[in-house]
């Protein structure tokens, strides 16, 4: 049975939570056979699934077909979906119905990146019924404007300004703040500040739960390896073997065998003629 929000905000300071993305029905699957807590419907898909070269590129359109895919495929599990890039900057209205959207195609939350110049969005989002998730530090949808894909909060305003941010997002009502590579005592000190579960990634193990991306861990997406993932299998290598033994196997006559096709009797053909 799906979690409902209480139930996982009841694991603060307890059991540890485990998530991961999701980005198709067959993927939401396997998280949720693996008993996994939640998935997050990333924007990460652009990357990862899609081939853009960065986050900021995917719409809402393809989020939405996304989210429905991994509905269907984790009917029990709860699920979160990223809000685009360029709806918070749109103003209320434009984020209202983006949100209103990714709920009705059946997230159970949506996520917004953003600091400090979010909060006011967030609070009148969850005001509203919405059930929100914050992301401080490295902020792919931003990442330009951070200096690139590099570790935040390692000297003092940059830290202070992600800390604070996550006061105010815990203040504003995020029940969840995703804390991406930042050190791992400022995540500790958040964690212990606020109310709202802390998530991380690369933040340290001192955070309520851990989200890695699934083409990450399961050694699928190879254009780079963040520092902050453990990968726990090599299929992308292990797809790319078995599809080298299944063409040679075409070239060389192994495949189909008989056990792969179809009999008819044998006087279909000489009816046939």
């Amino acid at each position: 049975m799906k979690p409902s929000l209480k139930e996982l905000r009841a694991r603060k300071g307890g059991e540890r939570l485990a998530l991961v993305t999701a980005y198709d029905a067959p993927g939401a699957r396997q998280a949720e056979l693996a008993g996994i807590d939640a998935v997050l419907v990333g924007d990460s898909l652009g990357m990862v699934v899609l081939g853009y070269s960065s986050t900021t590129q995917v719409t809402l359109a393809e989020m939405l077909h996304h989210l429905r895919a991994v509905c269907r495929g984790a009917q029990d599990t709860f699920v979160i979906a990223d809000v685009p890039f360029g709806y918070l900057q749109r103003g209320k209205r434009a984020l209202a119905s983006a949100c209103v959207e990714l709920i009705q195609a059946g997230a159970d939350a949506v996520k917004i990146e953003g600091g400090l110049e979010a909060a006011a969005a967030v609070r009148w989002l969850v005001e509203r019924g919405v059930p929100v998730v914050g992301h401080l530090g490295l902020t792919p949808q931003t990442a330009t404007a951070l200096g690139g894909y590099h570790a935040q909060g390692r000297d003092l305003a940059s830290a202070r300004r992600i800390f604070e941010a996550a006061l105010a997002l815990d203040a504003a009502g995020a029940f969840a703040l995703v804390l991406e590579a930042v050190p791992a005592t400022l995540a500790a000190r958040i964690r212990q500040r606020c109310q709202a579960l802390t998530i991380g990634i690369g933040a340290g193990a001192d955070c309520d739960g851990q989200i890695l991306v699934y083409h990450d861990l399961l050694g699928i997406f190879d254009r780079f390896t963040p520092k902050f993932v453990r990968r726990y299998a090599e299929l992308g290598e292990e797809a790319v073997a078995a599809l080298r033994r299944y063409r040679e196997e075409v070239r060389g006559g192994g495949f189909p065998t008989p056990a792969h096709s179809f009999s008819a009797p044998p006087s279909l053909l000489d009816e046939l003629e």
